[in-house]
């Protein structure tokens, strides 16, 4: 098995050893072989257990207290702090401002400072963030709480994506990037319920419900910080779950990722160059600030949309809320899993992108409410499995480490331009039909369909030329650095 040592560069032939033991070992059906599969499958079956679930309970708290703003505004926040015009929407857009800032340099560093570090330290910090905004009296209190949240969960999700890239080979990165997506479209059940249960509480202490909301959200929240900074490992050889033999077998997996990847340990200024000429990076950052845009517009505002839109009751705009969710985080689910288990990205995503913008051309027709309820659930289930899988694309198909790291900043800083748009394109004054906002994010959606067709071809070319050298007999210049363009590694489309 080829191993990089000393934080070299793996040779070619290196390499073509790599990957022709990794096809032997998927293809060889001696005892030993299944034995070694066997005992792999289980240590990932134990990753699920302790890795992922951590992850995505992060996930699921951070949309909660960033989305909580649209639930506060149905409940009567807007009146309670003298909201005027597009305050809330410009509460909701400077929330990702900071939000992108945030995200590109964390993708470098986080991995140095390490997640064991990072991580609990930004999930205390926001909590804290979060839990303040139930006191805010203005416009002013709330920008300012929305700037820190901004800045605080802008650190997460680079983190977390990089984390999971540490623990898992890229042929199993899809799921587990899903997972943190189903988390996403889970904490808009979650967050209907809690808001739910806390209409009841209106009141309570002389306080509104909403404040309330913000209260125990944040509560929540700080006191997953605590328990990260057990259950968040500094690297699998320290991990509490893992025995020796476990150990052993995640040094294997290591190996064959950094032989495969070029794996280096250490980012440098060459690696971001790398990934920022690389016009893969910034293909798939445009098509995120599309689908983000959908994503985020439709999460933060769908109460109101249902409140407003639909013209249903507060209470029911709370709860309605609840299935659409859960409906988007099974699709993505099983969306991901077939993504994974048939090695595609490309399908997935343009056979459901057209299903969300029939859902959006049916909530701004002049059809029955009860016909726009159900548009929502069609609108879910394009809306996380296509925010989700394009991440997924690009991340397995970047090499090595520290270009994946960048590619992976260029991808989220663009993503939340988005974030920005999506706070904006809801206005109330475009109440109850929301023109804007859904014709808005139905031509996000054709215009993301459309890239993914133009990014495959990206990849259909360069795997040609792959191919072509290969057959030509290429030798690497060992001088230069190994990257996901040397023909040796394949792209997963």
């Amino acid at each position: 098995m080829a191993y990089v040592h000393n934080n070299e560069m793996p040779s070619l032939a290196d390499e073509k050893q790599s990957q022709v033991q990794r096809e032997y070992f998927e293809q060889d059906e001696s005892p030993s072989v299944i034995e070694a599969r066997t005992k792999e499958a289980k240590l990932v079956r134990k990753l699920d257990c302790f890795v992922a679930p951590v992850m995505m309970m992060l996930m699921l708290i951070s949309y909660l207290d960033r989305g909580n703003i649209g639930f506060a505004a149905t409940q009567g926040m807007t009146d309670d702090i003298n909201l005027e015009g597009s305050q809330l929407n410009t509460s909701v857009s400077v929330f990702y401002i900071f939000y992108i800032l945030a995200e590109f340099p964390t993708s470098l560093l986080v991995k140095r400072l390490q997640f064991n570090r990072v991580i609990p330290t930004i999930t205390f910090c926001w909590g804290i963030v979060c839990l303040c905004t139930g006191f805010v009296q203005n416009f002013a209190g709330l920008v300012t709480t929305r700037i820190f949240l901004g800045f605080f969960e802008g650190c997460l999700f680079p983190s977390m994506t990089l984390f999971l890239c540490n623990w898992y080979t890229r042929e199993e990165l899809g799921v587990r990037v899903a997972y943190l997506f189903i988390a996403s479209a889970l904490s808009g059940a979650f967050g209907g319920l809690i808001a739910w249960a806390i209409l009841y509480m209106d009141g309570a202490a002389g306080w509104a419900g909403w404040r309330w909301l913000y209260i125990i959200e944040g509560c929540i929240t700080v006191v997953w910080a605590a328990c990260c900074i057990y259950l968040v490992p500094k690297n699998y050889e320290t991990a509490y779950f893992l025995n020796a033999e476990e150990k052993a077998i995640m040094r294997q997996r290591a190996e064959r990722t950094e032989a495969y990847s070029g794996g280096q340990g250490h980012y440098g200024m060459a690696d971001i160059k790398e990934a920022a000429r690389d016009v893969k990076s910034w293909a798939h950052g445009l098509i995120q600030i599309a689908v983000v845009t959908i994503l985020y517009g439709f999460g933060t505002f769908l109460p109101i949309i249902i409140k407003d839109g639909f013209q249903y009751s507060t209470v029911q705009a709370q709860y309605l809320v609840i299935p659409v969710n859960i409906w988007g985080a099974i699709v993505y689910a099983v969306g991901a899993y077939l993504s994974d288990r048939y090695r595609t990205r490309f399908w997935p995503l343009v056979m459901m992108a057209p299903i969300g913008a029939v859902g959006y051309a049916i909530v701004i027709s002049p059809v029955p409410v009860g016909v726009r309820y159900f548009a929502t659930y069609l609108i879910s289930t394009a809306c996380f499995l296509c925010t989700g899988g394009n991440i997924t694309w690009l991340s397995g198909n970047c090499a090595p480490d520290g270009k994946r790291a960048a590619s992976l900043g260029i991808l989220l800083t663009l993503t939340n331009i988005g974030g920005v748009v999506s706070g904006q394109i809801y206005q109330s004054k475009t109440a109850p039909h929301f023109y804007l906002g859904h014709g808005w994010s139905l031509g996000c959606l054709v215009f993301a369909w459309c890239g993914w067709w133009i990014v495959r071809s990206i990849y259909k070319k360069r795997e040609a030329g792959k191919d072509r050298k290969l057959a030509e007999g290429y030798v690497r210049d060992q001088a230069t650095m190994y990257t996901d363009r040397e023909p040796d590694f394949r792209y997963v489309i």
